[in-house]
């Protein structure tokens, strides 16, 4: 981007809106990925826009001049998404960060992109409603990131993915039009109303536009919640759990699972934590619902895996569930604990693979850390088999570096082995884009053609996804 090209988007935007300063740009530069720890991503300029009109203009100018577009949000992604992989005008939506309007009588709620997801459902909570997805980030999470990754969280086996509650959208296509989806005026809960382009953007992490803003559905909250908490000598024997438990017609809110090194991990970060540091894994499940409906689930799963588990207890008291779920809350955190002085890296952290497959994974993922002498915690959603593994690493060690590199492959490669994907909610972005076209075959060159019709001359946070055709700048 030449002094000519900032002068024109200063005039556009407001020389108050467009930043080059280097200790801007640094900020833009990464993301939670290990991937913007090790290599350069800085942007050439950020614009900081405080309403979505300002932003249209900003496009056009962009399009006519061939400068990349990098919609960005709280930048906790971990797959390299929100990274200037080639340059161009990062565009940080986080200050258009209005709830516009609350519906609870027709279910839905109108806000901007960079409405914190926690901040939206404290605004809900006392009304008695949600915003059901999850995400563990969901103190930095923008609802405009989450719409992008399709994001989830613990509890999207019962409640789904952001996907289910997207109703609408406001979308900047890379031309400068803005189009509004699922009806311009429509605040009906469905539609089969043409096609559903809705759905076609969410989960794009910004290759086919920019949103500025969305309608979502939301859902009563809860009366009650219960846990059950199994602890198992074998790692496979977890995975049988939660096949049985489903083969007995329940179908928990969420349930979690912790590896050796996660629960080691716990009881570190928390000695007050109460977890058997001799099982190979420990299960959570959450039910939730009418009261005698809590007890009834927690005591059928507590009577399920009785014959499977070392251990089994549950709960309905909510300062019990409350203190049980702590163990699994902190993980993330905990982690780097396990090995001092090291840290914990976001790389190869999000594979999916079928129920059955729960077992074969975790195995798996043991015996590549072994391969390696890398420390890894596995922990993660195992009702929809959605593991993180983390990978802990002394970060000033070349050779740990590269080994950890060829760890996070082979996590990607065991999930597609076991008919998985490479990522359950964190995106593509960067680091997984070399997998598209194993896990899709020719259905990418089906999203290419989409992403070619819809921003053909690829300056809509290109270098993403696997999506460049070969010989694109």
């Amino acid at each position: 981007m030449n002094s000519t090209q900032l002068g024109k988007l200063r005039k556009i935007a407001g020389h108050d809106r467009i930043h080059t300063e280097e200790s801007a740009l640094l900020c833009y530069a990464y993301d939670s990925s290990l991937e913007s720890q090790i290599r350069s991503y800085m942007p050439e300029a950020v614009f900081v826009p405080q309403a979505a009109a300002e932003i249209p203009e900003v496009i056009q100018y962009c399009a006519a001049e061939r400068i990349p577009i990098i919609p960005r949000g709280a930048g906790t992604g971990q797959a390299g998404g929100s990274l200037a992989v080639k340059g161009g005008l990062v565009i940080d939506l986080s200050r258009l960060n209005r709830i516009l309007e609350i519906d609870t009588d027709n279910l839905q709620v109108i806000v901007e992109p960079g409405v914190v997801h926690a901040e939206l459902n404290q605004a809900l909570a006392p009304l008695g409603f949600s915003f059901p997805p999850d995400p563990g980030s969901t103190k930095m999470a923008t609802v405009g990131g989450m719409i992008s990754y399709n994001a989830s969280g613990m509890r999207a086996m019962k409640y789904g993915t952001t996907r289910e509650y997207v109703l609408g959208l406001e979308v900047i296509m890379a031309s400068g039009q803005v189009i509004t989806t699922g009806g311009v005026e429509c605040r009906s809960l469905k539609t089969v109303s043409g096609y559903d382009l809705t759905k076609l953007f969410v989960g794009t992490e910004g290759t086919l536009g920019i949103i500025t803003k969305a309608r979502l559905k939301i859902m009563p909250l809860p009366e009650k919640k219960g846990l059950a908490v199994a602890s198992f000598a074998q790692l496979g024997d977890a995975g049988k759990a939660v096949g049985e438990v489903f083969r007995n017609k329940i179908v928990p809110a969420a349930i979690e699972v912790l590896d050796k090194s996660a629960i080691k991990a716990a009881c570190m970060y928390k000695p007050s934590i109460k977890l058997p540091e001799d099982a190979a894994a420990v299960l959570f499940f959450e039910v939730d619902g009418p009261p005698p409906g809590v007890v009834y689930q927690a005591q059928k799963i507590a009577e399920v895996c009785k014959s499977i588990a070392t251990h089994v207890d549950w709960t309905d008291d909510p300062d019990k569930v409350k203190q049980l779920w702590e163990a699994r809350s902190v993980v993330g955190a905990a982690s780097g604990r396990v090995r001092p002085g090291a840290t914990r890296v976001y790389i190869g952290e999000d594979i999916c693979v079928p129920i059955m497959n729960v077992g074969a994974a975790l195995e798996g993922i043991q015996k590549i850390g072994q391969k390696y002498g890398t420390v890894i915690v596995t922990y993660g959603h195992v009702a929809d088999g959605n593991f993180h593994s983390a990978p802990v690493i002394d970060m000033e060690s070349e050779e740990e570096l590269r080994k950890v590199q060829l760890v996070a492959d082979e996590i990607q490669e065991l999930a597609l082995d076991l008919k998985g994907t490479v990522t359950g909610e964190h995106g593509i972005g960067v680091v997984r884009a070399k997998y598209m076209d194993r896990e899709h075959g020719p259905a990418v060159e089906v999203m290419r053609v989409i992403k070619s019709a819809l921003d053909p001359l690829n300056i809509m946070n290109p270098g993403k996804m696997g999506l460049d055709r070969s010989g694109e700048k």
